[in-house]
């Protein structure tokens, strides 16, 4: 579903370790800054059904790919229905670190069928004013990930894994802007700012 609300949508999607939530907080503290009424968020949540899918992606035992798709989309609606509906009405800027790409891309990964998984989600959801994607090769991203993250590394963020979710990636990511992830982040940040605030222009 478009976007009808007066806020804006922003997602920035891409692979374990392509320095997503690092430039998703980059432009959450450059719009602040400028006077921008905005939200900085995530996906999968910290809520009930978001807790249950973090606690599946480190478990030697993982729920199936059905079980976790079904918790995705009880995760997002109940994303939607409490934190990003609200603030879109309301006029704010909302930055959503992984949205439904990246259930398709790592879904799919698992099995399933990626474009079917778009569709339905499209379907519930609502569609972002702008997705910025960002690229990076897998063995790249999980050599950030051991060098850059203390922490146990998750079934997502296996070499062979990602090489499957940065092939779906290319397949479902029309409508993203595709952008270098090995940038410096200060430069992506401001490339994203050069996009998004004539947008924003637009939108208001």
């Amino acid at each position: 579903m478009k976007n009808q609300y007066p806020g804006f949508l922003l997602v920035i999607e891409g692979i374990d370790g392509s320095g997503k939530s690092t430039l998703a907080n980059n432009l959450y503290l450059a719009l602040k800054k400028m006077g921008k009424d905005c939200l900085l968020t995530f996906e999968p949540t910290k809520g009930q059904w978001g807790s249950m899918l973090r606690q599946s992606f480190t478990a030697a035992s993982r729920l199936s790919p059905k079980e976790e798709l079904a918790l995705f989309r009880k995760d997002r609606q109940e994303h939607l229905e409490k934190v990003i509906l609200p603030a879109l009405k309301d006029g704010r800027i909302v930055i959503c670190d992984r949205y439904f790409f990246s259930t398709a891309a790592y879904q799919g990964a698992r099995g399933l069928d990626p474009k079917r998984i778009l569709k339905d989600c499209m379907a519930l959801s609502i569609e972002p004013d702008l997705c910025i994607f960002l690229e990076i090769d897998p063995k790249e991203a999980v050599k950030r990930i051991r060098q850059n993250r203390n922490e146990k590394a998750n079934n997502f963020e296996q070499l062979d894994y990602l090489i499957k979710v940065a092939e779906i990636y290319k397949q479902i990511k029309n409508g993203c802007i595709a952008l270098d992830a090995t940038l410096p982040v200060d430069k992506l940040t401001k490339m994203v700012l050069d996009i998004l605030l004539p947008r924003l222009q637009v939108k208001n």
